[in-house]
């Protein structure tokens, strides 16, 4: 106890002295073992120190910044140790996401830190979660003891000089972050984010993720800016509303595009031969998408929207900010008052980049993802639901009302990441040419699903070819494969573009053109008489003339952000009462098939590989056989119990996604048959 009251003199005198210089090293070597931990690689963190040392020292001192805070307290040790454990807690949760996703850890995924067990389920062993909580517990408790009895600073502490100081040394970091930014050091424009993590540091790009989103208000924001803007549009037709329209279908194909123009990749045979076809013969185009390697659900907003991703934040996606908070002027929502059904398809999860809850404030009456598809557990190498899946399910929209039909199909089978060694037994195509082997075997196994993808591009042309209605079917990539591509590697020397095709059934005028993601949808709008929604007019009227990115960014804030002075100051989108799914599931009996085992086979509609039993309220092992047979085993039901079928999501949280359609259950021949009662 004596030993704590010891005067500032000796090794602690020293040690004080020496503060910044040793708190400076040691953020130093903290950020070292961060960017090892994110890139999983010490050479890696390495290589990156001495590639970039002006963004290594930027961020190292962003992190010593944040410890200065420990100079107005005595606890010093304890604020230090607890600042750096939340870096470091943050660098290890980038490094394990990225372990199973390409992008990084930003700050919407800051949400999940309040479920951190749902964190643990859906991105590590069961084993490996308890080790990390047992470790997390532990590095809590050791923090609570430095704050009860670790070291403390036994000098007088001069606030009138240390709190002006720590204030000026964050003001003083903030013109280093200007500086930086202005000598392009540092860039607030992400158009990959993992490639910015990887460029720019895990700590400067996890704060501007979090700090800088949505678009700021522009200088010359007023109602009257607004109306003149509006007033640039007044030279469009006016929508004929007694006209039958088209059906319009969206096919955004996931990661596709034109292997030839890789400059060194060669292979055996084209991939995509339907889609060149389509390209020569219908209008089409370069399709300049925000984002490259990953980001889908920004060139999807853009597709939507028909807003540009290039006002808001860097790295943001609007599905997982501005989205959850409001609805916004979309394809579907325009069509909806023009008398069209709203669909949305997605051969994948339905809760992936949060769709199940942002795509009714896009104006989608159904949404169908994988949990709903009967052939779901068709999948690629990868584990990826085939995009052939998909040609029943745009036909079955098609089918599901005597109106127009707008149909957003999100693809899923290109998905990466890659593998770097043959997994393919008897590959359609073969490839040579690239830097190693292992990128041979990344760009094999790539070009065979964009392969199939072209495939079932030919199924579904051949489908609609013989639909009675009137369609038009626009398909696009929504970025480039994760092949670490650079600009002297494509032909068409640019990284954020993909191709385009416009295809219909009734003879529409071959228009060639490259276009820009959020230009798609009003261009398809124009190409069939359609001439409405504020944003969609915009891009009719205003594309390619003086001031159209100044006034589109103006006309984006106030639709969003700014005071809606173009709806007169209201909302006029209200969130849809989506669907999930186009049939709800149906039980019609269920009968009782092996005594022994008590194996009951349940018969009804609209069954998935998702479905699964509830008996009495808990979930039961269910076997799916086809759309209108499910099997459980292993009970024996008794008068009266409560079934019923839910479809349950394909996320590591396995959450209901449906209601669940309860029935009683009473025996009309005890060894065969039961009959069903409504609850």
């Amino acid at each position: 106890m004596r030993k704590e009251k010891i005067p500032q003199s000796g090794k602690w005198k020293i040690i004080n002295s020496f503060s910044l210089i040793l708190q400076a090293l040691g953020c130093a070597v903290l950020y070292f073992f961060i960017e090892a931990i994110s890139r999983h690689s010490i050479m890696a963190a390495w290589s990156f120190m001495n590639a970039k040392p002006l963004v290594f020292a930027y961020n190292a001192g962003l992190i010593f910044t944040t410890m200065l805070v420990a100079y107005l307290s005595r606890r010093r040790t304890f604020w230090r140790l607890a600042i750096g454990g939340i870096w470091l807690f943050l660098g290890v949760l980038n490094g394990v996401i990225l372990s199973t996703r390409v992008t990084p850890f930003t700050g919407p995924d800051l949400h999940m830190l309040t479920d951190g067990l749902s964190i643990a389920n859906k991105y590590l062993p069961p084993a490996l979660a308890a080790v990390a909580i047992v470790l997390f517990v532990a590095a809590v408790l050791f923090l609570l003891s430095m704050l009860v009895k670790g070291p403390k600073y036994r000098g007088k502490l001069k606030y009138r000089y240390n709190l002006p100081l720590v204030l000026a040394a964050f003001l003083a970091f903030g013109g280093i972050t200007h500086l930086a930014l202005e000598k392009r050091v540092l860039s607030n424009y992400f158009g990959n984010i993992a490639f910015a993590y990887e460029d720019y540091g895990y700590p400067y790009c996890l704060l501007t993720t979090i700090f800088n989103t949505g678009i700021s208000c522009p200088r010359d924001y007023s109602e009257e800016e607004i109306d003149r803007i509006v007033q640039s549009e007044k030279n469009l037709p006016e929508t004929n509303t007694n006209q039958t329209y088209p059906n319009i279908i969206f096919l955004q194909l996931e990661s596709f595009f034109d292997p030839k123009l890789v400059s060194y990749l060669k292979c055996s045979e084209d991939p995509i031969p339907t889609f060149r076809k389509l390209m020569k013969e219908y209008s089409s185009g370069y399709y300049k998408v925000p984002s490259v390697g990953a980001g889908t659900a920004n060139t999807e907003f853009e597709s939507i929207t028909g807003m540009s991703m290039h006002y808001f934040g860097p790295g943001e996606y609007p599905y997982k900010s501005i989205l959850k908070e409001t609805t916004c002027e979309s394809a579907p929502f325009v069509l909806k008052n023009l008398g069209y059904s709203t669909h949305a398809i997605h051969n994948n999860e339905a809760n992936f980049y949060g769709r199940k809850s942002i795509f009714p404030n896009l104006g989608f009456d159904t949404y169908t993802s994988a949990e709903y598809m009967a052939k779901e557990d068709q999948k690629t190498p990868l584990g990826w639901v085939e995009d052939s899946v998909l040609t029943d399910e745009i036909m079955n929209c098609l089918e599901y009302s005597e109106a127009p039909d707008f149909i957003y199909t999100i693809s899923v089978q290109g998905h990466g990441d890659y593998p770097t060694e043959p997994i393919l037994e008897n590959p359609a195509i073969t490839v040579s040419g690239s830097p190693t082997l292992e990128q041979d075997y990344k760009w094999e196994y790539y070009v065979n699903q964009i392969y199939e993808m072209d495939q079932f591009i030919a199924e579904l042309i051949e489908k609609l070819e013989a639909y009675p209605e009137d369609v038009v079917l626009v398909m696009y990539g929504d970025h480039l494969p994760t092949m670490d591509l650079t600009i002297e590697e494509v032909k068409n020397r640019y990284l954020f573009q993909t191709e385009y095709v416009i295809w219909d059934n009734f003879g529409l005028k071959k228009k060639d053109g490259n276009l820009s993601a959020y230009q798609i949808a009003a261009e398809v709008m124009d190409r069939v008489g359609i001439h409405e929604g504020n944003i969609f007019r915009y891009h009719q009227a205003r594309r390619n003339t003086r001031n159209y990115q100044v006034d589109l960014e103006t006309l984006q804030y106030d639709m969003l952000y700014g005071s809606r002075y173009v709806t007169e100051g209201e909302n006029p989108y209200q969130r849809t009462k989506m669907k999930l799914g186009l049939y709800d599931v149906e039980l019609d009996s269920i009968q009782l098939t092996l005594a022994d085992g008590f194996a009951y086979t349940i018969k009804g509609k609209y069954f998935t590989p998702s479905s699964q039993v509830k008996l009495n309220g808990e979930w039961y092992d269910t076997v799916y056989i086809n759309p209108e047979t499910l099997i459980i085993t292993g009970t024996q039901l008794n008068d009266f119990d409560r079934i019923s079928v839910v479809q349950r999501s394909n996320s590591s949280t396995r959450k209901a996604l449906s209601k669940s359609y309860d029935r009683a259950f009473y025996a009309i021949a005890p060894e065969s048959k039961w009959r069903l009662s409504e609850k």
